[in-house]
């Protein structure tokens, strides 16, 4: 059987939830293979809505959900989130949940860290949500990170405080803040300790049995293509890499595990917090798409920022990540529009260009060039199937398709789960 990689092609916030959850429901493993509690999916199942940010989606259906070696991990969320969801009536145990054993912490340090550095960022602030996931991949990379498997070895921690401690006391000495109190810190590890060491394992062996058995399974980014730490907007990125490549490594499966790779594409654009945003419309556009989307973060609450549909950025993601097939989302939010307009290229200082640059100040300073199409006046909410939309609503599709040079997969129309159209099966190809 086929598997499926899920991951977001512009930046973020494309309504993954919805599709990852749909697709779960076929799968056996859901697995998160980067980022935090910073990515925030929302999934309406009848008449619940469950808001995650770090659990993989399946775990709402009781599919066997696993947290990947490559997500950064904060145990206090993890314990808050879980214990929410059991509040709503999901099942979590060892049985249907894992974490793997190699995942990095994110600390009470890292937080105020994070926060640190963003207030005295100025106009330089990258945007962050402040949960400590950007410090904790720097302690990780800088091989100082304490992981899940080190709660089991709280006794013979020292020297990890050590190296731990050495970096960070200098850093908030920078601050102005005092240093880490060790002892508090060695406490607060002693009382999650055992609450996360019942979900933690090698992931990667029992997902090596969970593939030999021929199950299905679904591997679910967060964030987006554009906020890649190396393919996006640098410096207003995430702090991992959010690319359908990231799955092997992350999960600990190989490169030849990650299937069917889904781009997941809202119908427009949009963007939470600071950097360039080509198509962004600051006018009454702008503000009737916010509002018809219900543009605010799932984990911050942020307000998003809102532009025309953007093919550019787009056919670079679906390029750079391999993408197979992509799933067009809240298309119905477009609905009643006289025109709408697609961004097919840019002009950057009088060239025309056909790729978003790589230098923050190109990316800054490139003008949009605009191909508008005839809008229409039925609605799409709820279609299941292409008779059911309006034929402008079908040019649109077949003239994005066109321009991403990626053909269309399904069509979201609602946040209900059924509500999708469905033009090749991802589990099946």
């Amino acid at each position: 059987m086929a598997n499926v990689t899920v991951i977001g092609a512009q930046w973020g916030d494309e309504g993954k939830g919805k599709i990852v959850d749909w697709l779960a429901s076929r799968a056996d493993a859901v697995v998160r293979f980067q980022g935090g509690h910073n990515a925030g999916h929302t999934l309406v199942v009848g008449d619940t809505t469950y808001k995650l940010s770090l659990l993989p989606s399946g775990i709402v259906t009781g599919t066997l959900s696993i947290v990947g070696n490559g997500v950064v991990l904060d145990p206090w969320a993890l314990k808050a989130e879980i214990e929410k969801l059991e509040g709503q009536g999901v099942s979590i145990t060892n049985d249907n949940f894992a974490v793997a054993d190699n995942c990095a912490l994110i600390l009470p340090l890292h937080r105020d860290l994070d926060g640190l550095r963003e207030t005295a960022a100025g106009a330089g602030k990258i945007g962050t949500t402040g949960r400590g996931i950007g410090p904790a991949y720097e302690d990780k990379v800088g091989r100082r990170a304490i992981r899940v498997c080190d709660l089991a070895h709280l006794d013979s921690l020292e020297p990890q405080l050590d190296r731990l401690c050495a970096h960070h006391d200098a850093l908030r000495a920078g601050f102005g803040q005092p240093a880490v109190d060790r002892a508090a810190l060695l406490e607060e590890l002693r009382e999650i300790a055992p609450y996360v060491l019942q979900y933690a394992q090698p992931v990667w062996k029992r997902l090596k049995k969970v593939r030999k058995a021929g199950a299905r399974i679904l591997f679910e980014g967060a964030q987006g293509v554009l906020l890649d730490v190396d393919h996006g907007t640098y410096p207003f990125v995430t702090s991992s890499n959010t690319v359908s490549g990231t799955a092997a490594a992350g999960s600990g499966l190989g490169p030849g595990s990650t299937g069917f790779v889904l781009g997941i594409v809202k119908a427009y654009t949009t963007r939470v917090g600071s950097g360039p945003f080509p198509t962004e419309l600051s006018d009454d556009t702008g503000q009737r798409l916010g509002e018809r989307g219900h543009e605010f973060g799932t984990v911050t609450g942020r307000k998003r920022r809102c532009g025309w549909f953007d093919a550019v950025l787009v056919r670079q993601s679906c390029a750079i990540s391999g993408v197979t097939g992509i799933a067009l989302t809240k298309l119905d939010v477009l609905d009643g529009f006289d025109t709408v307009k697609i961004c097919t290229g840019y002009r950057l200082h009088g060239k025309i260009m056909d790729y978003f640059p790589s230098h923050s100040a190109d990316q800054a300073a490139v003008e949009p060039i605009y191909e508008e199409m005839e809008g229409w006046r039925e609605t799409t909410a709820g279609a299941r199937s292409w008779a059911d939309l309006p034929a402008q609503a079908i040019k649109y599709v077949q003239r994005v398709q066109e321009l991403i040079e990626t053909p269309v997969a399904l069509i979201s129309t609602s946040p209900e789960r059924d509500d999708t159209i469905l033009v090749r099966d991802p589990f099946l190809d």
